[in-house]
């Protein structure tokens, strides 16, 4: 197969990685995930991934905590999911680097796009955690900011279904998928796909976005090489 895009950022959400089980990590899903990304790595792609938390914490749970304390704890759940994809990274073959926008040198880099950059020129894959750095920030926003700073070709959004519906597909037998919408309809049209934050600044900059489900076979690689599948998000 033959990739269609150079430089790509992958968003995996934390839940996915907890696997059927709902919680914790499910080595099985990582192993999936990983042989994908080195299918990937190996056509020569330059690869970042964003990580979500929720299968260790989401800030909704601490319902009389500080909304900001509630989301740090959820930066330090991004840690968790980067480190273990590290170790499964390098397992099989392929130089990883953890970048972290919160300082925490004993276990990470800090987040620096030009080291980012330079990582990429020597075949490294970089994972990008603790989101923005910010609370009030979904790790959808950490993933389109750090897509646009990287000037990715594509970001892919690897989700529990297999695209963007016009309403929800679990509650709606009916609900209709979308192959391709713009990123305006999306914000006028309220549709939760992603956070209005993270299609505005995908919009702007002009950075594609594949929704895409992952437990779909070999969807990343395919969603690499171009292949039609999922929702396709971009200006057009």
């Amino acid at each position: 197969m033959t990739p269609k895009y150079k430089r790509v950022l992958i968003k995996l959400s934390g839940e996915a990685l907890a696997g059927a089980q709902g919680h914790g990590l499910d080595e099985n899903v990582i192993s999936e995930v990983v042989e994908q990304i080195k299918a990937v790595h190996d056509m020569g792609v330059e690869i970042a991934l964003v990580i979500g938390g929720g299968n260790f914490w989401r800030g909704r749970q601490g319902k009389q905590m500080d909304r900001t304390t509630a989301d740090h704890m959820g930066m330090l759940a991004t840690v968790m999911n980067s480190l273990a994809m590290m170790d499964a990274l390098e397992q099989r073959g392929i130089p990883t680097r953890v970048q972290t926008a919160l300082i925490m040198t004993s276990l990470a880099e800090p987040y620096i796009l030009r080291k980012a950059l330079n990582h990429f020129e020597k075949g490294r894959v970089v994972i990008m955690a603790c989101g923005t750095g910010n609370p009030y920030c979904s790790t959808d926003t950490a993933a389109a900011q750090r897509a646009c700073e990287i000037q990715a070709d594509l970001l892919l959004m690897a989700k529990n279904v297999d695209g963007i519906y016009d309403s929800d597909p679990k509650l709606n037998p009916r609900a209709k998928k979308y192959e391709h919408i713009r990123y305006i309809d999306i914000i006028n049209n309220g549709i939760k796909a992603m956070d209005t934050t993270a299609a505005t600044m995908c919009m702007e900059n002009d950075v594609p976005v594949l929704a895409f489900g992952l437990d779909e076979k070999d969807s990343i690689i395919r969603g690499v090489c171009g292949e039609k599948l999922g929702t396709l998000i971009d200006n057009r």
